[in-house]
Formats: C-alpha cells, structure tokens, sequence
C-alpha cells in the first residue's frame, strides 16, 4: 500500500477521458435546457395563456432558434 502512494507522480496521470465526461455534461445541460425552456414555453401559452397551439408553437421556435444562436460554440481566436 505504502509503495503505491510513492509511485504517484502529480500531472502524469492521462485526462482525456475526464474531459470529454466533462465536455459532454456541459453539452448535454447546455442544450437540453434549452430545448426544455422552448418546450415548457410552448406548452404554457398554448394551455395557460389561451393564446392557442400556433401562437405557442412559433414562440417555441423562436425561443429555440435564438439559443441556438448565442449557444452555439464559437470559434477560437485566430492568432
């Protein structure tokens, strides 16, 4: 046990494998909110608001189509 502890070398250990576990949480919360957030506002103008399934469909959408927008990734600085 105690020869263990002296072969461990901090920043030799490979983290790739953590980081995509982490870049793919990161995704999943990203757009699955957003995908949440359009659902749930569709579903409340459409059954609470009154305002109809057409009314609550487009602002779903709109809701959708602009996340995605400023969600989206950006690309990295060019120098």
């Amino acid at each position: 046990m105690n020869e263990a502890a002296q072969e461990y070398r901090q920043g030799d250990q490979d983290i790739a494998e953590q980081l995509a576990t982490f870049h793919a949480f990161g995704g999943m919360a990203k757009w699955g909110s957003l995908g949440l957030a359009a659902f749930l506002t569709m579903l409340v103008l459409w059954f609470c608001a009154g305002a109809g399934f057409f009314p609550g469909l487009i602002a779903g959408l709109i809701i959708l189509s602009l996340g995605i927008y400023f969600l989206r990734s950006k690309p990295g600085p060019s120098h």
